[in-house]
């Protein structure tokens, strides 16, 4: 019997469906080059150091889908704090999130869990107008 392979994740997840660790790979790549690559976003980026927050990312989204766990660095509200993300930055980040995953083939129950997981987390990252920047809304 051959070892288990902590890169396929368990059949059926959408990990594994997606490819497991080098299709998230893959994914978290097409999405920075979006992110990045848009002039609306891509000042949130300057002298952050990409090849870091890709391996922070692939881990993330690698546990959301259902691979394996691994992530263990600050929470989104530590590691959104003082970037002054807005509501409007917050939805063309999520717009390409999920044009990212639809192109990589995710099922629609797949888009429909990133797009609610996208709404959980945004009171963590968004700064609000009538908070201090950094603040990143309520706990959620």
């Amino acid at each position: 019997m051959s070892e288990p392979n902590p890169e396929a994740g368990a059949a059926g997840t959408p990990y594994a469906v997606l490819g497991g660790g080098p299709g998230v790979r893959a994914l978290v790549d097409d999405f920075y080059r979006r992110v990045v690559g848009d002039p609306r976003l891509a000042a949130f980026f300057d002298g952050v150091d990409l090849a870091r927050l890709k391996r922070h990312q692939v881990l993330v989204i690698g546990e959301v889908l259902g691979g394996p766990g691994g992530y263990d660095g600050a929470g989104l509200r530590a590691g959104h704090a003082g970037l002054g993300i807005t509501p409007a930055d917050y939805a063309l980040v999520g717009g390409h999130l999920i044009a990212t995953f639809t192109d990589a083939g995710a099922a629609p129950q797949v888009l429909a869990a990133v797009r609610d997981t996208l709404g959980a987390v945004e009171p963590q990252i968004v700064t609000r107008p009538d908070e201090p920047e950094g603040a990143g809304g309520t706990e959620g």
